[in-house]
């Protein structure tokens, strides 16, 4: 459990062709691979709006649950207990009276999904918030806890309530209304709405994706528990037990449900993509001028299509390109490290400073957290000038006071290009829970649509202009000291965090 077992996967395989490459111009040609290996949805770049703040995020939410009329789908890590999140269920409460009341067989469906150890947390937790929710609205509502394979038999027995969450979790963060989609890295907790930096991205009116993503939650609910109005949990019927059932079968199952679903939209997409390029049908290029590629990362069910194709993405990155990679963990795996230590492309890394850390100032053990992430990125920072690579590859801390930072994502820049063309965002966070651990998701965004490359680009910008540069003399300030034991424990537990 404690080693960095991190073997390549396997590897994308540089195609020959695919459909559509030609239509959308060049940078959807530089990326076209992408296209061969998950599905590929071409929508108009207008729809799509980058929100930059947790009250836009939180405000967006409430507004689009509340003209919900066929569907709410909700994924996220957990629902916190405070009063911005009672009003994000009483919006959802409301919807769902609304459709009730206007038809014998209401239309408004609601699936939530949640990790089950993180949503059992405590007395007043997820669970007690939806309860209410189950009970009144039964025909109309769903809550699935995803309940990790790998906690089970003594361990679930001996680790206790929040150390268990180490063991991996689902944490996909989808919120879905209708056919527009909100892809995040934010939880639905009272700081992801008010002083947690995290990103988001709007799609508005994309049908496609919307499907795509609701089928994908809507799998990864029947492979989970499902809450009881009496809050007991039980499987469906005929579905393997996560802990209590075999390993191996449970796994077996749910990557058969889970990529049903990916390689089914797959085939539709590569069919639907040809077929508007022989026919030449349809909008024209000129709106259809976006690409949004899911990946999901689902190691411990044999799902790795996120880290594939992040890998050939940061091993396509050449010297005349840049990458702007952010997370608010910083903690590479192995392989992410090595490819952005040995490729040619410019790097500009932005992670969380001591105090905008989740962790900082947290009780117990998990308050030396931030001081273990000082660690892996000072011995990254020496890595990068051992290397002599000081010119080619950044580090950068974000500075916000009263805030903390949970950012994660990329953009990439081609050649000669002062705006991005390419984003990777979501809930991924390049480190190794994300690959091995939880269940993971985000989405590729490539785009000629000039507007949508404007928000890249002053999104960008707006998080790293409250940072600063890493040096040598960083970690030589006071408040950078490491204690002995937690630098002697980072390298056993840091693929735990």
């Amino acid at each position: 459990m404690l080693a960095e077992a991190d073997p390549a996967p396997r590897p994308v395989s540089k195609p020959t062709g695919s459909a559509g490459a030609q239509r959308t111009g060049s940078f959807y040609t530089h990326f076209r691979w992408i296209a061969e290996h998950v599905p590929a949805f071409r929508v108009p770049g207008s729809h799509i709006h980058i929100l930059t703040s947790p009250d836009q995020f939180y405000q967006a939410m409430k507004a689009r649950i509340k003209t919900a009329k066929r569907r709410i789908v909700m994924a996220s890590l957990y629902l916190g207990t405070g009063q911005l999140e009672q009003e994000l269920v009483d919006c959802m409460k409301e919807a769902l009276q609304r459709s009730q009341d206007s038809s014998n067989a209401p239309d408004l469906k609601v699936s939530v999904l949640l990790d089950y150890t993180r949503g059992s947390r405590g007395q007043i937790n997820s669970r007690t918030m939806l309860l209410p929710l189950l009970q009144h609205f039964s025909s109309q509502m769903r809550v699935s806890l995803y309940h990790t394979p790998d906690l089970r038999g003594l361990l679930r027995l001996l680790v206790p309530q929040r150390f268990n969450e180490t063991i991996g979790v689902q944490h996909i963060k989808v919120y879905l209304f209708d056919d527009s989609i909100i892809i995040s890295g934010a939880n639905l907790s009272d700081s992801y709405f008010t002083n947690r930096q995290d990103r988001y991205v709007l799609l508005e009116n994309c049908q496609e994706v919307a499907n795509f993503f609701s089928d994908l939650v809507e799998a990864v609910g029947d492979v989970s528990l499902q809450l009881q109005p009496d809050d007991s949990v039980t499987m469906l019927e005929g579905m393997v037990h996560p802990y209590k059932g075999n390993r191996q079968d449970f796994s077996a199952v749910a990557r058969e449900r889970i990529m049903e679903v990916v390689n089914a939209a797959h085939m539709r997409q590569l069919l639907l993509n040809q077929s508007e390029d022989s026919e030449d049908e349809g909008v024209s290029e000129g709106e259809e001028d976006t690409w949004v590629f899911p990946l999901v990362q689902m190691k411990p069910l044999g799902i790795q299509v996120d880290e594939q194709v992040t890998q050939r993405l940061l091993t396509d990155a050449g010297t005349d390109s840049t990458v702007f990679l952010t997370s608010g963990y910083f903690n590479l795996t192995r392989a992410y490290m090595r490819l952005v230590l040995g490729a040619g492309a410019s790097y500009r890394i932005l992670t969380a400073s001591p105090e905008v850390n989740g962790f900082f100032g947290a009780k117990g053990v998990a308050g030396a957290i931030p001081a273990a992430y000082i660690h892996i990125a000072r011995q990254f920072y020496n890595q990068v000038c051992q290397l002599g690579q000081q010119k080619r590859v950044h580090l950068h801390e974000y500075h916000r006071p009263q805030w903390t930072f949970h950012a994660k994502g990329l953009w990439y820049y081609l050649q000669g290009q002062d705006r991005p063309c390419l984003t990777l965002i979501g809930s991924p966070n390049f480190g190794y829970r994300s690959v091995h651990r939880d269940l993971e998701a985000q989405i590729a965004i490539v785009t000629e649509n000039e507007e949508l490359q404007c928000q890249l680009q002053e999104e960008q910008e707006m998080l790293y202009q409250r940072s600063t540069e890493v040096s040598r003399s960083t970690f030589e300030r006071p408040d950078r000291h490491v204690k002995l034991w937690v630098k002697l424990v980072t390298p056993f537990i840091k693929n735990f965090f």
